[in-house]
């Protein structure tokens, strides 16, 4: 299976989502500053927290379907994405049930206004208490892209963005004799849309003829083959939430410069989910292409499938980074009235180029590690990286007791720290060691 075959659909998937999330913030943006820097501090402080969990469990959980699939164990590939499922409702439950408990205090803790916490509570645990059907389509892409199939989580998705734009255009402004519900009118609309699209891959899973096929006995609980799933799933998790500590801190630490700097950060934040979107299914194909390699014993394949997820990665990332560079004002200017939000914004979004950069080769090496089933190293320098450089440079170069230099500061610190994880991860990719770490799992396996 050629990368393109695999990455294109994925990519194709990916620019959907990136429509519906300028077209989302569009809609926000409409209901003025403070409402926006709510839905967005909440779905990026507040939610990425879940979201990184979950999509750490995702990248375990394709991975060792991708292997699966590389020994020709379809069976053993099915089993594991039945206990995939069952794992994701447990964590939807403990997500709505912490996250509607602890939103009150984990707003407190960011240092938002007064109008800003008004607007951002109630949706915060909205958005919580909904969130199962995000937990679940976000697994079902992982448990089909492992076994190969990118076209029909593409169609799946095509038909969420489609459903949950016409209903949070009603919802949000009240069209078509819905109520104008505002904020609340965002996440509802989003439910309606990743409801129809639960539906349709409930029944593609539970269907014969798809490249997985679910039965009854892949759904009875196997605590050992959920732990097999959990050994490779918390550490990109924990990795994940790296990223999450430091976007918190950094939104934190912003307060204190006013409420014009949290805006410009929580709308430039939003903006860069777009580099994120568009990488993570090259990355994704590469680290699908990686893992059936490795698991078919087929080591010269998967450093191929690394080489080429390079070249289509940096082609992909580096124009966007350019089109972030040029065009960043008129950008900032789309999603921002105050003059100083679109200031600050715009001086945020060529940082955020340069870091975009540095993603292009970054994501590449975490995902062909994580296919390969190499996640405790690359968790370990993430994490030392969010809180021995990004972090601590972002205090020392914002603050009054070092630099001075303000917001600046912080933004300079993400494109710092964003390099330096990229180099440290590609030099513990250039040793090779995870091509024998698989071949020892493979040949485990097959005796």
């Amino acid at each position: 299976m050629s990368l393109a075959v695999l990455a294109l659909p994925l990519l194709a998937q990916s620019g959907g989502g990136v429509a519906f999330q300028l077209i989302d913030l569009g809609f926000v943006s409409r209901l003025g500053d403070d409402a926006t820097t709510a839905v967005v501090v909440s779905n990026q402080a507040l939610r990425q927290a879940f979201f990184m969990l979950v999509m750490g469990a995702s990248f375990g959980a394709q991975g060792l379907i991708a292997r699966r699939v590389g020994e020709g164990r379809l069976d053993a590939a099915e089993h594991v994405a039945g206990q995939v499922v069952l794992l994701g409702l447990l964590a939807s439950f403990a997500i709505a049930g912490i996250g509607i408990a602890l939103a009150p205090a984990l707003l407190s803790g960011l240092k938002v206004s007064a109008p800003v916490h008004a607007i951002a509570l109630p949706y915060a645990r909205l958005v919580f208490a909904l969130n199962f059907g995000f937990v679940f389509l976000f697994l079902f892409n992982a448990i089909l892209q492992g076994a190969g199939d990118s076209i029909t989580p593409l169609l799946i998705s095509l038909t969420q963005s489609a459903v949950a734009v016409a209903a949070e255009w009603c919802l949000i402004f009240g069209h078509f004799g819905a109520p104008a519900l505002g904020v609340r009118g965002v996440v509802l609309g989003l439910a309606v849309g990743q409801l129809v699209s639960a539906s349709l891959a409930l029944r593609v899973l539970f269907s014969r003829g798809g490249r997985v096929h679910l039965r009854r006995h892949h759904l009875r609980p196997d605590a050992r083959a959920m732990r097999e799933i959990a050994a490779l799933s918390w550490p990109p998790a924990i990795q994940m939430l790296g990223g999450f500590v430091v976007n918190v801190y950094f939104i934190r630490l912003l307060g204190g410069f006013g409420s014009e700097a949290q805006a410009a950060y929580a709308v430039g934040m939003r903006l860069s989910m777009v580099g994120p979107m568009l990488a993570f299914p090259l990355a994704g194909a590469c680290s699908v292409l990686v893992g059936q390699g490795l698991g078919s014993g087929n080591v010269p394949r998967a450093w191929r499938a690394l080489r080429v997820g390079l070249v289509a990665h940096v082609g992909v990332l580096w124009s966007l980074a350019a089109v972030l560079a040029l065009f960043r004002r008129p950008i900032m200017s789309a999603f921002a009235s105050d003059p100083a939000v679109i200031e600050l914004g715009t001086q945020m979004l060529l940082f955020q180029a340069g870091t975009f950069a540095a993603w292009a080769f970054f994501f590449v090496f975490l995902r062909a590690l994580q296919g390969a089933g190499d996640v405790a190293v690359p968790m370990l320098l993430s994490l030392a990286n969010s809180i021995l450089i990004t972090i601590p440079l972002g205090l020392l170069l914002a603050t009054d007791a070092g630099f001075g230099w303000g917001p600046t500061g912080v933004f300079a610190a993400q494109v710092t720290g964003a390099w330096a994880i990229t180099l440290t991860t590609g030099a513990w990719l250039a040793t090779g060691r995870w091509t024998a770490r698989a071949r020892a799992l493979a040949a485990a396996h097959g005796a």
